[in-house]
């Protein structure tokens, strides 16, 4: 397996310390905080584990409430709040220093067949035909990056085969375009069968992208080069279908609005084939250093 893919693996394998308590660590970070992804899938994952196999995610609701230190160990306290004939529903508080920084509701469900639709996937071009990040990123790296940033960014996202279907952030710089962003993602080798693997891992690469679009409205370079500030505050996922994280999945993602040094994205995650797999809402700090 890819040893980067593995380590995220690792770092999705939480230590249970006590019933319904789990301990997690974090991977090494650009930025002085731990990725809002890694804690929200770690949270998820946290869930799980009390829950029955036969029920699996189908949202989580969530809210980051203070910046993580990616030095020190996480431990994730689970509420058991109810437990139905078909739904069962957790809350976790994810703890640091003796201080919450995050807290996630989520809901679980056994399957059950009923009415079906679902939006149309939007076109795209196949994920194959679209350069990779380590062809793409090296090459705005002297232009809007410290020296070794770069690199240490793509180091952090080689679990991860992420694919911008038009020029990211970073590449449009000073270019206003319409609020919308695609990105082909999946991870970098095969997983296990486990749905609830694929469902944490997809809620981890969630969080990677999804305020980009709200960039893209004003012509912003990105998060990371000192052109905008920016902190996940809230996001929320409802998980319709069935998918697998190491297959192509198409994330369709746009920005309704930006007021009040804040930004929204929503967007859509599609399945190759068309099938519409999960919704995601996300509310994230935008400011613009002054």
């Amino acid at each position: 397996m890819n040893p980067a893919l593995q380590s995220l693996l690792d770092l999705l394998d939480l230590e249970q310390i006590e019933q319904n308590i789990f301990r997690g660590i974090s991977r090494s970070a650009l930025i002085p905080r731990v990725f809002g992804g890694q804690v929200a899938a770690q949270a998820l994952v946290a869930a799980g584990r009390t829950v029955p196999e036969d029920r699996l995610p189908h949202s989580l609701h969530s809210y980051f409430l203070r910046m993580g230190d990616p030095g020190a160990p996480i431990v994730y306290t689970v509420d058991r709040i109810r437990d139905g004939r078909s739904f069962t529903t957790r809350r976790v508080v994810a703890v640091q220093h003796g201080q919450p920084i995050f807290h996630l509701s989520a809901s679980f469900q056994t399957h059950e067949e009923g009415l079906d639709h679902q939006a149309h996937m939007p076109p795209a071009p196949d994920p194959e035909t679209l350069p990779t990040a380590q062809e793409t990123l090296p090459r705005y790296a002297d232009a809007f990056y410290e020296p070794g940033v770069a690199a240490r960014l793509l180091e952090a996202r080689e679990a991860v085969d992420l694919r911008y279907v038009d020029e990211p952030p970073y590449a449009t710089t000073g270019r206003a375009r319409e609020p919308r962003s695609q990105v082909w993602f999946r991870t970098n080798g095969k997983l296990a069968d486990d749905p609830l693997l694929h469902i944490c891992l997809a809620t981890y690469v969630s969080d990677m992208t999804l305020l980009d679009s709200v960039l893209l409205a004003h012509g912003r370079g990105g998060w990371t080069v000192g052109d905008v500030v920016g902190a996940s505050l809230d996001h929320a996922m409802w998980f319709h279908r069935p998918f697998r994280a190491d297959e192509w999945l198409l994330y369709d993602q746009e920005s309704p609005s930006a007021s009040g040094g804040r930004g929204l994205g929503q967007a859509r995650i599609y399945t190759r084939d068309g099938r519409l797999a999960i919704s995601v809402i996300q509310e994230g700090v935008v400011r613009v250093p002054r």
